[in-house]
């Protein structure tokens, strides 16, 4: 079985709660990326295979599927190592962009015209047919249903700060929230199979596309600015001829070394992403982090930042809608104004990197009452002083009737009870721990020592359900989540 070979996967597919509705689903996950994604990590052609970063699920399906050893493995590494990109990134960012411009599993069928897709794109429309192999030989829909419990998880993860930034940019520009505006069509996907890290953003006619692969932290600020480019972007084409008339900043952009090229090669993209920043500061917390934002944004070389965070106050006073009101932003733009200021403006050579510092250690804290007594008996259940443990863990379940104060001094009871070789004892003292509804340390723990008792008593299948119930409680240490996984692997 699958749990067995990998028991990763056994603890990604039973972790998760269940995930609220998302309002107009614009958050989601795709199964013809995951289909993809997971093809390319197979044949061993995604990058970062080993990082630290990665979600567990990702060594699972793979780890899963090489153990197969498909034929259609085979064909997708000769097949992508033929059409290989540049760079890891380029790679992803191919095959991303294939996954979303695909029908898929199990026909794979392009979107749109072969004609209307990306060049790159119409260049790898024959993998299809080795996606339909390989889908059918890897079982990819089961596969994609036993992923779902880790895949919700991952949206809840992101669904918080979604709903906060689109509600918060939309509310500024006084624009709907649907994902629908003006004929378009905003999406976020949110991978685990894909190489960690990572963010793409892409726009196919009036489709804009987000994709998300695991991170440490949910990628907000890049929601967030790809829902501001969903927004501005039809108000700065809309307007191109005005802002067009201001072209002649763009020399300026020019000399910026950290600003990319295609910024450079499109002022109309340079403006619009230049109001973006300047959105971001008015909705920034305080005056050094609105200037902050603003300076890093001029010295990478989005010129127009300053004159737009100067101006959006009076949009601010007024009540007209920013696509109503975008053209008097473009007409205060004063060129010789503009000259001045960016004549003077030192451009940064490299990108402002976002620096996360490390919190400072917390101190230990001061233990008083029932947590001073229940931290006592623990420590002399470690010394192995059994009979004062005892008495301590007793003593606990009559200073307090928090529930999971007595969870824990019923936990530690019933591993005394355990070492003193009191089977049954030690299995109603633990339930008793687990009704009390126990922090999530003490929980895993408790049906891991049940499963443990069981498997005593021969009872095999009551023993795996028990360790499986284990890997699914959210906050278990990672002692207990490694014995259940043991447990599970044993053979019958």
């Amino acid at each position: 079985m699958l749990a067995k070979r990998a028991g990763g996967f056994a603890l990604a597919v039973l972790l998760a709660a269940p995930l609220l509705a998302q309002p107009q689903n614009q958050l989601d996950a795709s199964k013809s990326l995951f289909t993809v994604l997971a093809a390319l990590d197979a044949a061993g052609e995604s990058p970062d295979e080993n990082s630290p970063t990665n979600h567990p699920l990702r060594k699972a399906i793979r780890d899963h599927i090489q153990s197969q050893r498909l034929a259609s493995a085979r064909d997708l590494r000769e097949f992508f190592r033929q059409h290989r990109q540049d760079s890891p990134a380029a790679t992803m960012r191919l095959y991303i962009t294939y996954g979303l411009l695909t029908e898929g599993p199990p026909e794979f069928k392009p979107r749109m015209r072969v004609h209307e897709l990306p060049p790159d794109v119409a260049s790898i429309v024959e993998l299809a047919p080795l996606l339909r192999k390989f889908s059918a030989e890897a079982n990819i829909d089961d596969l994609w249903q036993r992923s779902q419990p880790a895949i919700e998880q991952a949206l809840a993860r992101y669904q918080p700060g979604v709903i906060k930034t689109i509600q918060e940019t939309s509310g500024y520009l006084r624009a709907p929230l649907s994902g629908g505006y003006m004929g378009r069509n905003f999406q976020i996907f949110v991978d685990l199979i894909g190489a960690p890290n990572q963010v793409h953003f892409a726009t196919f006619l009036d489709d804009y596309f987000l994709v998300v692969t695991h991170s440490p932290e949910p990628k907000i600020e890049e929601v967030r600015e790809a829902w501001l480019h969903f927004l501005l972007d039809p108000m700065a084409t809309k307007y191109a001829d005005q802002i067009n008339g201001k072209k002649a900043l763009a020399e300026f952009a020019q000399a910026a070394p950290a600003l990319a090229q295609h910024f450079k090669d499109d002022f109309l993209l340079l403006a619009t992403r230049s109001l973006i920043k300047a959105v971001e500061a008015r909705l920034a917390y305080g005056a050094a982090a609105k200037r902050k934002i603003v300076d890093e944004a001029m010295a990478e070389g989005f010129i127009l930042t300053a004159h737009f965070f100067e101006q959006l106050p009076a949009y601010e006073k007024q009540e007209q809608a920013m696509r109503l009101y975008f053209p008097e932003l473009i007409t205060a733009i004063n060129m010789k104004q503009e000259d001045k200021r960016l004549e003077k403006i030192q451009f940064a050579s490299e990108r402002a990197v976002k620096v996360v510092a490390a919190p400072p250690p917390p101190e230990a804290p001061v233990l008083a009452g029932v947590e001073k007594t229940l931290g006592d008996a623990e420590e002399l259940y470690r010394k192995r002083d059994l009979g004062t443990a005892r008495e301590l863990f007793l003593k606990a379940l009559s200073e307090s009737g928090a529930k999971p104060a007595q969870a824990k001094a019923y936990y530690g009871l019933a591993r005394i009870a355990a070492l003193n070789r009191d089977p049954e004892l030690a299995e109603k003292l633990f339930t008793k721990a687990l009704e009390l509804g126990p922090e999530a340390p003490v929980k895993a723990w408790s049906l891991v020592y049940l499963a443990r008792l069981s498997e005593a008593a021969g009872d095999r299948e009551p023993a795996r359900k028990l360790y499986q119930e284990a890997l699914n409680v959210e906050g278990a240490s990672d002692a207990a989540r490694k014995a259940a996984e043991q447990g599970l692997s044993k053979k019958e």
